[in-house]
């Protein structure tokens, strides 16, 4: 009984370490998915596209590696919630890549079209805090930290107030201006993907509480006094 402990606690660490490998790969996607967008840099975008392969190849490992150990140790309570916790938040976390990578995508496809400074402030502010939110949940996750992680899905409500603002600020100028129609209509796609990031790590914020409390929860803010630690 205590070697197949061992074992299973030696495999649990091996899944933490290829966790916490993805958190990295997207946290650098986002990073550079953003710079490349306010730079307007097509190299640095088709890096980030690129290297969406070794994401996806995470999230299929942690699969694989999350669905043997509870075949093999069929581990309960807290040791279950931690392998289950694993491989839903990896769902999550793909999915952040694969909007990291419209973004880019996107960035590609605006190269040499009209540009409204303005609005690329603004989506500047959203990428920098989309950004900080994702580093921020893969800090408490590792902390274990329930306040941190409700604080954090609070933070979504600004971007999807700069979406709306975005949103509409491009229609205003694209009914006056007709050559930044494409350009207007990029940069509402762009802050949409931005803003669906912000809720995938809301996702990861709600992860954090089941693997704390046991509990699937929709964070919702002001809602949340009953899960105060």
């Amino acid at each position: 009984m205590k070697a197949m402990r061992e074992t299973f606690d030696h495999e649990l660490d091996q899944l933490h370490v290829r966790f916490a490998e993805m958190g990295m790969l997207v946290s650098e996607a986002i990073f550079r998915a953003v710079k490349a967008f306010i730079d307007h840099d097509k190299k640095l975008a088709n890096q980030v596209i690129e290297r969406d392969l070794a994401i996806n190849q995470c999230e299929t490992d942690l699969e694989k590696m999350t669905l043997e150990l509870i075949a093999l140790y069929q581990p309960v309570t807290s040791d279950l919630r931690e392998v289950i916790t694993i491989l839903k938040a990896s769902s999550d976390i793909e999915r952040i890549g694969d909007h990291a990578v419209s973004l880019s995508r996107a960035t590609i496809k605006m190269k040499g079209t009209y540009r409204i400074a303005e609005i690329e402030v603004e989506i500047a502010k959203m990428g920098h805090h989309a950004y900080q939110m994702f580093e921020a949940v893969l800090d408490a996750y590792v902390k274990r930290n329930l306040q941190q992680a409700l604080e954090i899905a609070q933070q979504d409500l600004f971007l999807d107030h700069e979406l709306a603002k975005i949103r509409q600020r491009s229609v205003e100028i694209m009914q006056v201006d007709q050559q930044s129609v494409v350009s207007g209509s990029y940069y509402t796609l762009v802050a949409t993907y931005l803003e669906r990031i912000g809720d995938y790590v809301t996702n990861l914020c709600e992860w954090i509480v089941f693997l704390k409390k046991g509990e699937i929860v929709e964070l919702n803010p002001g809602r949340n006094d009953d899960l105060q630690e």
